[in-house]
């Protein structure tokens, strides 16, 4: 495994030539990817490629983690769709910026690290969410078609799609060229020669492409309309927006499913090379100024990708040169051979997609995580469904208050001790020890109504570690009611 190394290059030649081989790796990884993301998600595929050269050029050069590489990812696309289309281009530069800004905030007052005490499982379910909507929107693409906004409406549609590409033979070419993609896409990797030489999704987008213009397919293509002309910054009165609730969620949105994304990549990069470990909050500063010049470029937001890292570290990368000259490659692209993105087709970009949304779904992790922790896998499960059900921003807060509650109950263990004074006479003691949480109230009350409804009791709560305000009343008032019932006089007949 490679040993990352203090930024200074011209070290040594090996350390050169291992750090621009690793880059030309990166970059054949990440152009099919920033293009495609920027096409699934409304926008110019001009954005998609800043987005990637801003994820080199700036947040390359800064501290946090030395092989991990950003741009433009899979996990944001379904967001950045609906932003775009309830608040326009320049509406996304707004949301782009405030979400970078509020990163840097939070990497200066040092909460990177607290990013990594979320639930696992509620970041699983949040990406197997994305993966669902993904996958469901971009079926549509496959077919040249156009997809609902909505999660649920993707679904539904879906038996619609199949009547009508049956129905249109140009629909059904270029619903087999993507097929053909993701065929490509999974058989690749195994020609361990070709992957040497070709990365997946490049060789997959280079052959769909050369089918296309060989053939001359009749199948949609990517638009292009320049470099510099895909540059909007917003304007003063896109700021406007930012004094509602929809659009300070969505900001919201993209800061935590950003950040969170970045610094769970972090961690899995770390383990893949033996150097310096990342620092969370430099790191999260890094990302939310990639963010900022992004939102300032009226372009996508970025987050650390763990296919791109990993790709880097396997390739031998040793410092952060490498990610900066990714994306030095992807602006020369951009500008020297606009006109080659025209050639792409639209279906092969799905194609791309579809397999990055299947494998944000945790197939085979879910059945062993079923049986050794249930719990955590209904956490997953919820946040996933409820992504697809409502959008990104509910569907995650209701992942983070499943698992809120989940921990709540699994840590409020409580029972009922009971201790007979010798003297029929007195009260019986009475004792609740553990942590009492409304989750167990009505357990407990069970516990208590068995107890002989004709004697008095003491209760005592000393042995209580936590008890919270609602049961802390339901047991005084239990107590009052179980005594007074006790003592009233027995009417016989």
């Amino acid at each position: 495994m490679p040993i990352t190394e203090k930024f200074n290059p011209f070290r040594s030649r090996g350390t050169l030539r291992a750090d621009v081989t690793a880059s030309l790796v990166v970059f054949l990884v990440a152009l099919p990817l920033c293009v495609g993301v920027a096409v699934a998600s409304g926008v110019p595929a001009e954005l998609g490629l800043i987005t990637g050269i801003v994820g080199g050029l700036v947040t390359g050069f800064l501290p946090g983690s030395s092989l991990q590489v950003s741009g433009p990812a899979a996990g944001l696309t379904v967001l950045v769709y609906e932003a775009v289309d309830s608040y326009g281009l320049g509406g996304l530069g707004v949301l782009v910026l405030a979400a970078g800004v509020l990163q840097i905030a939070m990497g200066v007052l040092r909460l990177g690290r607290w990013f990594r005490a979320i639930s696992v499982s509620v970041v699983q379910g949040m990406l197997a969410g994305i993966g669902l909507v993904l996958i469901a929107g971009q079926l549509y693409a496959l077919a040249d078609a156009e997809a609902p906004s909505s999660g649920p409406d993707k679904l539904l549609g879906l038996g619609g799609l199949v009547v009508d590409t049956l129905a249109d033979s140009g629909a059904l070419t270029a619903l087999g060229l993507g097929a053909a993609t993701v065929l490509v896409l999974a058989l690749w990797p195994r020609w361990r020669a070709g992957a040497r030489v070709l990365p997946a999704p490049l060789a997959a987008v280079l052959l769909a492409t050369g089918a296309t213009v060989a053939l001359d397919l009749p199948v949609a293509r990517v638009e292009v309309q320049g470099l510099l002309a895909s540059v909007q910054p917003p304007g003063a009165g896109d700021f406007a927006g930012l004094a509602s609730v929809g659009m300070l969620g969505t900001v919201l949105a993209f800061t935590l499913i950003a950040s969170a994304e970045s610094l769970f990549s972090a961690a899995a990069v770390d383990r893949l090379h033996d150097g310096a470990r990342t620092d969370y909050d430099k790191e999260l500063i890094a990302q939310g100024a990639g963010n900022a010049v992004c939102g300032g470029l009226g372009a996508l937001p970025m987050t650390a990708v763990i296919v791109r890292s990993s790709a880097n570290v396997a390739a031998g990368a040793r410092t952060k040169l490498s990610r900066v000259l990714h994306g030095a490659w992807l602006l020369l692209f951009a500008a020297a051979f606009p006109a080659a993105l025209e050639l792409i087709p639209v279906s092969a970009l799905a194609g791309v997609l579809v397999h990055a949304g299947w494998k944000l779904i945790p197939v085979r992790e879910f059945a062993p995580l079923w049986r050794e922790h249930r719990a955590e896998a209904v956490v997953l499960a919820v946040t996933a469904v409820a992504i697809v059900v409502t959008d990104m921003f509910q569907g995650v807060l209701l992942g983070l208050l499943t698992a809120v509650v989940k921990t709540a109950w699994e840590t409020s263990h409580v029972h009922v001790e009971t201790e007979e004074p010798g003297d029929g006479a007195l009260p019986l003691r009475v004792r609740v020890v553990g942590n009492a949480t409304f989750l167990r109230l009505p357990k407990l009350l069970d516990q208590l109504e068995a107890l002989p409804s004709d004697r008095r009791v003491e209760l005592r709560l000393d042995g209580l570690r936590h008890v919270d305000h609602a049961c802390g009343l339901a047991l005084a008032s239990w107590e009052e009611q179980h005594n007074r019932s006790a003592t009233a006089p027995r009417v016989t007949a």
